[in-house]
């Protein structure tokens, strides 16, 4: 029977919340059950395993990921519209390091859709690229060149690799800039 109060919503934001605060790695359903002053038992009326807790955690990560970055899109075009999809992708990565960890875990085929995931973010991707004219298989190829120098950039940073004097929000608009000319001037029919 499940516990009062408790449900799978629940359950996912604390796992998320205690993700963020002592690393996705140290999510566990007796972390998550001490925190709502139960025994893991109780839990388990609402997900399966810890792997199911864990793929849940990435799921409304990745959601809560493609709100704001929908949001910041809103409007934008061009240069701008890039702009603002980094400056959203680093603020949520950087304020939010163990939802952004969980979006890294690899699930099995059909498994994202099973657990309600949309594609919200590959589609505001995708849309922002066709912006720059491109096509596939530029589209993808930019895509995970985007996804490669965003992901890259937050993960130093976040780990203080960062040690120049020039500080890394200094460098951030650079790093964009030098994307948006990359875009602007992706080979035709690449």
């Amino acid at each position: 029977m499940a516990r009062a109060g408790l449900t799978v919503e629940r359950v996912v934001e604390a796992a998320a919340d205690l993700a963020d605060e002592a690393g996705f790695d140290r999510v566990t359903v007796s972390a998550v059950a001490r925190g709502f002053g139960v025994k893991d038992a109780s839990l388990y009326s609402h997900i399966r395993s810890l792997q199911d807790l864990r793929e849940r955690v990435a799921v409304r990560s990745a959601g809560e990921l493609a709100d704001r970055v929908g949001a910041a899109l809103m409007g934008c075009s061009g240069r701008d519209a890039l702009m603002a999809f980094a400056d959203a992708y680093r603020t949520f990565a950087l304020a939010h390091p163990g939802r952004y960890q969980a979006q890294q875990l690899a699930m099995a085929p059909g498994r994202w859709a099973e657990l309600g995931g949309d594609l919200r973010g590959i589609e505001a991707t995708y849309a922002l690229l066709r912006g720059y004219g491109l096509t596939e298989p530029a589209v993808t190829d930019a895509a995970r060149l985007l996804r490669s120098a965003f992901h890259g950039f937050v993960l130093v940073e976040s780990h203080g690799g960062f040690l120049a004097a020039r500080s890394p929000a200094q460098s951030w608009p650079e790093v964009v800039d030098a994307l948006h000319r990359a875009l602007s001037t992706w080979p035709a029919g690449a």
